[in-house]
């Protein structure tokens, strides 16, 4: 069994890479193939501390692998580990470490919605954060996309990670105001911890995608009923998950989630589903991780390990 570690990860696999991969899974999951294991929580309370254990995985035999990442979160820190099975003989064929995977993953998985999703004329986005997650995505978009503007609308570092994405990207990029900046965005993506609507969803403009991926705990959401009632389609990486972990599922007022302007992003990719974007539809990607998107990028990892 081999130990890769985070330093290695992010030696091995590019952010382009984990983009393909993440659609490559995404199609492979939309034409039925493989399965999720859905996320596990044990939180425990200690001397005035909380800590918690969460485990997710999939089975991806076309791929030959399967696994599972287990987690701890300690003081709103995370750390994440993913153990990589073989399908056709189940030996442990590595232990990986993952907060890099987990980086890049979410990110990846994002763009590949980005890229089918998005107006064809789409400019400007605008960001909510500067983690880890921010800028990951603000690469992830960037990458995919060919941007003009760059809005960050909220952080501690706005204006730091607004000069960092024209650096790096050489495009416009500044912080700003959150009113203005959703309301003048062909794209939002919400990379916050918020517990409550980031904005009011009257301000987003006809046409745009929203996708937010910072709130994966059911009492937690990035955004309001209102936007949730105007988009035209709202996909998602897998159902059953959405509906157990995303606030805006969750603390919906009811009736509002129509079923039938809900689909998940792998048959969309596989042509599943009879949706054609019109110019005027707001598109929302909700993202809360699954274990899909893990396993397939450790399987990357491990084989460009060997």
């Amino acid at each position: 069994m081999r130990l890769i570690t985070d330093a290695e990860v992010a030696q091995l696999v590019t952010m382009r890479e984990a983009i393909h991969a993440m659609a490559a899974a995404f199609e492979q999951f939309g034409n039925g193939v493989g399965s999720i294991a859905p996320r596990v929580r044990a939180s425990s309370q200690h001397g005035g501390a909380t800590t918690m254990l969460s485990a997710l995985g999939a089975a991806l035999p076309a791929s030959g692998v399967l696994g599972a990442k287990v987690y701890a979160t300690v003081g709103g820190r995370y750390n994440f580990v993913i153990v990589l099975f073989s399908a056709r003989t189940g030996e442990t064929l590595a232990t990986i470490e993952a907060n890099e995977i987990t980086r890049l993953r979410t990110a990846a998985a994002s763009a590949v919605a980005l890229q089918h999703l998005a107006r064809r004329d789409a400019a400007v986005l605008t960001l909510f954060g500067t983690g880890i997650q921010a800028r990951a995505h603000a690469e992830a978009f960037l990458l995919t996309w060919p941007f003009k503007d760059v809005l960050v609308a909220s952080g501690s570092d706005a204006a730091g990670l607004a000069q960092s994405i024209a650096t790096e990207f050489g495009v416009r990029a500044r912080a700003t105001d959150g009113a203005d900046a959703v309301r003048a965005a062909d794209v939002i993506c919400t990379c916050t911890r918020a517990t409550e609507p980031l904005f009011d969803g009257a301000w987003v403009k006809p046409g745009a995608l929203v996708a937010a991926i910072g709130a994966s705990k059911p009492q937690a959401r990035e955004l309001d009923d209102t936007l949730l009632r105007r988009a035209d389609l709202i996909v998602v990486e897998w159902l059953t998950a959405a509906q157990a972990e995303a606030g805006e599922f969750v603390r919906a007022e009811a009736g509002i989630l129509d079923a039938t302007r809900v689909v998940e992003l792998g048959k969309l990719l596989v042509h599943g589903t009879s949706y054609t974007r019109r110019q005027s539809d707001i598109v929302i990607y909700k993202s809360v991780g699954i274990g899909l998107e893990d396993v397939a990028l450790a399987n990357l990892v491990w084989q460009r390990a060997q």
